[in-house]
């Protein structure tokens, strides 16, 4: 296994991450603060930090649900090293799952009338709110476990 501090190939970063080459390629594009090192041929070689901050991008993208842009803001206004979740009214709400490229749901940017910027008109929420929607989300998750049990009972004695 490498260092921590050893420089990663594309191809290791993208085993890493579970993300496809042409997706880190993409996010290059769209996240100027992705820099890897370029040698000849164009090989891609990826310091850590870049690969922390890939991982962190992945994360609101893929398990946060932002948005490309709202990725984008966070970086512009320095938000990506803070440790606490980032606020709801930067994440995409757009219901649908996230896709390779990290556009989420049915909504498109292109579809708001606002630019993509959401959360305007909300202020942010409590920490007491937050956790007790934490509660009641580990709550429904138990209660679907239970009955997906349930389906499984009733699905072997038919």
């Amino acid at each position: 296994m490498k260092s921590a501090t050893a420089y990663r190939t594309i191809s290791e970063v993208s085993t890493d991450l579970n993300v496809p080459q042409h997706v880190l390629r993409f996010w290059e594009t769209k996240f100027p603060q992705i820099r890897p090192l370029k040698r000849g041929g164009g090989r891609r070689y990826y310091r850590p930090e870049d690969v922390e901050l890939l991982r962190r991008i992945q994360a609101l993208l893929y398990e946060d649900r932002y948005t490309i842009k709202g990725v984008q803001r966070l970086l512009k206004e320095g938000r990506m090293s803070d440790p606490t979740p980032p606020l709801p009214e930067d994440a995409d709400d757009g219901g649908g799952p996230v896709d390779a490229e990290g556009f989420g749901g049915d909504v498109t940017d292109d579809d708001r009338d606002d630019g993509g910027e959401r959360g305007e008109d909300h202020p942010p929420l409590s920490d007491a709110v937050r956790h007790e929607i934490a509660m009641v989300l580990d709550e429904l998750k138990s209660l679907q476990s239970m009955l997906s049990r349930l389906s499984e009972i009733g699905s072997k004695k038919s």
